[in-house]
């Protein structure tokens, strides 16, 4: 537990030293309905570097998880930004980002409480919801990797 819900409280930091990692769970994301509510910001694994990757998990596990954090983090602050202005001055780039994190909230972080989904599984729903963004934004996966794990590619003819 944590006292006053202060992450920076000795006693949740030092457990996460402890443990290797941090799950922080989102009271905002328990409002939303999403289970588990996974705060994936403040949530952290020091293990995660070396065990990614071709080899360890899938070869795209690193350039997928680099683009949904970096794109969600876009996504927020849209969120803030809109809860200030509102909509009206939205470009078509920001609403797609927008509608990404709706996806990436109620598609890959929300897990039925008996839902089993495989890591492999995972990553393509990741990568599913990626697809809503314009492939010019998605900076951190390189060309190769676009075209063998992208829908757009995996569906095509030869692809």
């Amino acid at each position: 537990t944590m006292p006053d819900d202060d992450i920076t409280h000795p006693i949740p930091d030092l457990t996460g030293y402890i443990t290797e990692g941090q799950i922080v769970l989102s009271r905002d994301m328990w409002r939303k309905g999403i289970y588990p509510p996974v705060d994936v910001f403040l949530s952290l694994s020091r293990l995660m570097k070396e065990g990614i990757g071709s080899g360890k998990t899938r070869e795209d596990h690193r350039e997928v998880f680099s683009q949904l954090i970096s794109a969600y983090a876009e996504a927020q602050y849209l969120r803030e930004l809109t809860a200030i202005v509102g909509t009206e001055s939205l470009t078509p780039r920001d609403r797609k980002y927008l509608e990404f994190a709706d996806l990436f909230e109620r598609w890959f972080i929300n897990q039925g409480e008996y839902e089993r989904r495989s890591f492999e599984n995972t990553l393509d729903i990741g990568w599913e919801i990626l697809s809503v963004l314009p492939e010019d934004e998605l900076k951190q996966i390189s060309p190769q990797t676009l075209r063998k794990y992208h829908p757009k590619y995996r569906s095509a003819p030869g692809g």
